[in-house]
């Protein structure tokens, strides 16, 4: 199995007079198919929420999810279920996905009552989870209704990034309109997955199948993306790299020796993570070097990962080159899929700024930024996310609050292309 690894920047010339340009740089990474058309098995943790506030409809609709998403496993994958309120304990302990019957009555079993505790659920599924992760896809779904009255949030953040330091991806699921929207994003951001919301009951079975259906795509695991920055070229200082596709992260990196490491996590066969750097580029300090020569090297690009299909890991994709074109005659050639990449990140900051000076009390801010961000949807094509923000933007220039559902639904618009444009 191999990578797939394409590299573009906003615009591939440079005017050669300039001391410095700026550069965006779009890395995309997937997994090629497997050569048998299989990927590793599956092995899959739930861990759900059953405190009080989940009685009645809820839990029922969460654990008929839950039983049609084993349904839908093979037998080769395995599966584990934790029930928490205000503590955890194992509903089914990690197994084969071969006694299909006996690990629905299980989830069946659930009994909605207490508080809620998000971070001993995710502790006892990454402990469960782990039984099974040699040779299998490691994936945790969390999902709850509540605050996290019974527990620490900061222990849920580290959980969730020792979930990626043992190869486990983390997916955070918010159900109705009490959840945190801030804990539950930090806990998939931090564990390398999705924050999904279910706004209602009927919507459980759809997102669980969402999430199962990104999951089972993947085909390789622990990616990370190595750079080696040529000596005219360098990071922005100021969030440098950022994720935007399939969700939008601001990313974090580390360095080893003088490469750049960026964690990428789970690549899957049929959906690209798309990475986007902020580069500065010296073409006069290049041509000063160089005087004869019209392309400019800015980075070499490839990609360390698992095959947990043929229990191989550090794996290495060929290195690929990026360079620039040196021009006395500059017209700008922006890329335009480059373009739409930087405008699904624009969103997510404007959306955020919205945010931020919705807390500070200035709804006049947020309405305005919320307009910005609609704007940008709107030119992404995004048309769905574009609605969503302008109709919170309108609330609050008319001084009507925002609901919790308008807020998380603004939240996910912001993180995701809901409607990705034509040709795409």
């Amino acid at each position: 199995m191999s990578v797939n690894l394409t590299c573009k920047l906003s615009d591939r010339v440079l005017d050669s007079s300039q001391g410095s340009s700026q550069r965006q740089l779009a890395i995309a990474v997937s997994a090629g198919a497997a050569v048998d058309g299989n990927n590793a098995p599956l092995n899959l943790c739930l861990v759900l929420d059953h405190s009080g506030s989940m009685g009645g409809q809820p839990l029922d609709t969460v654990k008929r999810a839950a039983r049609d998403l084993v349904d839908r496993m093979y037998p080769q994958d395995r599966i584990s279920v934790i029930g928490f309120d205000h503590k955890a304990h194992v509903v089914v302990e990690n197994q084969p996905v071969d006694r299909i019957e006996s690990i629905k009555a299980k989830i069946q079993s659930l009994k909605a009552s207490g508080g809620t505790c998000i971070d001993d659920g995710i502790k006892l599924g990454l402990q469960e989870t782990s039984k099974g992760k040699d040779g299998t896809v490691s994936q945790i779904f969390v999902l709850t209704d509540g605050e996290n009255e019974h527990g620490d949030n900061e222990r849920c953040f580290q959980f969730s990034r020792l979930a990626t330091e043992y190869n486990m991806t983390l997916h955070s699921l918010g159900f109705g309109d009490s959840w945190n929207q801030d804990v539950l994003e930090r806990i998939a951001d931090a564990g390398g997955g999705a924050m999904a919301y279910i706004p209602s009951p009927a919507a459980a079975g759809e997102e669980f199948q969402k999430l199962l259906k990104r999951v089972q795509a993947i085909g390789l695991t622990n990616a990370h993306l190595i750079l080696q920055l040529s000596p005219h070229a360098r990071l922005a200082e100021l969030k440098p790299i950022a994720q935007v596709a399939p969700d939008t992260i601001e990313l974090a990196y580390q360095t080893e020796g003088d490469a750049i490491i960026v964690r990428l996590g789970d690549l899957m066969t049929d959906v690209e993570r798309v990475v986007l750097f902020n580069l500065y580029i010296s073409p006069t300090s290049y041509t000063a070097e160089y005087p004869d020569r019209s392309e400019i090297p800015i980075l070499t690009a490839q990609v360390r990962y698992d095959i947990p299909s043929q229990a191989q890991i550090n794996a290495l994709s060929s290195p690929v080159a990026i360079a620039a074109t040196l021009v006395q005659d500059y017209t700008p050639q922006v890329d335009p899929q480059v373009q739409n990449h930087l405008l699904a990140l624009a969103k997510y900051r404007q959306t955020q700024l919205a945010e931020q000076k919705l807390q500070q009390g200035d709804r006049a801010g947020a309405a305005t930024m919320l307009q910005s961000a609609a704007k940008t949807a709107l030119q992404m094509g995004d048309h769905n996310a574009s609605t969503i923000l302008q109709n919170n933007a309108t609330r609050l220039q008319t001084g009507t609050a925002l609901s919790e559902s308008d807020r998380k639904k603004t939240r996910i618009a912001s993180k995701t292309v809901l409607q990705p444009p034509p040709n795409s």
